[in-house]
């Protein structure tokens, strides 16, 4: 059963890696770039301090709690523990698939940390605000943030599932906690103290609108640079 599904997750690979043009490959390197994302990092901080004042620091110590988590644990339990090569490293997929700039990153693969945090942080976010489009938003962006791994040949698609999945467990587990310890900082309406979720969305409004605009800014602004890259190489 295994070796079928190895085989599988190769096969399917190769498939969705094989279909690049240099256009793409300037996107999903920049996309992938955690330094290109800082607008949208500055944004979440920006909507939490401007409802919650200095006591929004609690809600971002709870995103940094979980980008800690998402990092050791996929990295030191699972790559570590399974080690499964990267395609990029594999004997026998490292000359066949498509890499940009040579970047064939670390050793092991299994699980996806790009998509553990990515997944995790829109897990997280999206329970908080409970908005649909910004849920949709955000989550896109975490799903093309993971796809941009296989693209470039450093992950097979089940690194990335198990990434995805890695990610949305840990959100849910440290927002369960975040519950417990959030209401000691922020005041919560009588109205849904017997709805305590519901109003803590209800305490940001409408200022996730902030964070999905910037996301799509953000993605519109790289896939015009992408289009200028090509021409000045061309």
């Amino acid at each position: 059963m295994i070796p079928t599904l190895i085989e599988i997750d190769k096969d399917l690979l190769m498939f969705l890696n094989s279909h690049f043009s240099t256009y793409w490959d300037n996107f999903f390197w920049m996309f992938t770039s955690k330094e290109v994302w800082i607008p949208l990092y500055l944004s979440i901080a920006y909507v939490l301090f401007k409802n919650h004042g200095i006591k929004g620091l609690v809600t971002l110590l709870f995103f940094g709690l979980l980008v800690a988590l998402c990092d050791q644990i996929s990295t030191n339990v699972f790559k570590e523990g399974f080690e499964r090569l990267r395609p990029s490293h594999d004997e026998e997929l490292k000359y066949l698939v498509h890499l940009i700039n040579g970047k064939r990153g670390g050793s092991y693969g299994f699980v996806s940390s790009h998509a553990t945090n990515s997944f995790g942080l829109a897990m997280l976010s999206s329970l908080l605000f409970r908005n649909k489009a910004y849920t949709f938003i955000i989550f896109a962006w975490a799903a093309i943030n993971s796809y941009s791994r296989i693209y470039m040949g450093v992950h097979f698609p089940g690194d990335i599932i198990g990434g995805c999945l890695l990610g949305i467990i840990l959100a849910r587990i440290v927002y369960e906690i975040y519950l417990r310890v959030i209401t000691r900082f922020i005041v919560i309406s009588h109205h849904n103290k017997r709805l305590l979720k519901s109003g803590l969305a209800e305490s940001f409004g409408k200022d996730s609108r902030i964070i999905f605009y910037t996301i799509i800014v953000m993605t519109g602004t790289l896939l015009l640079a992408a289009k200028v890259m090509l021409k000045l190489v061309a």
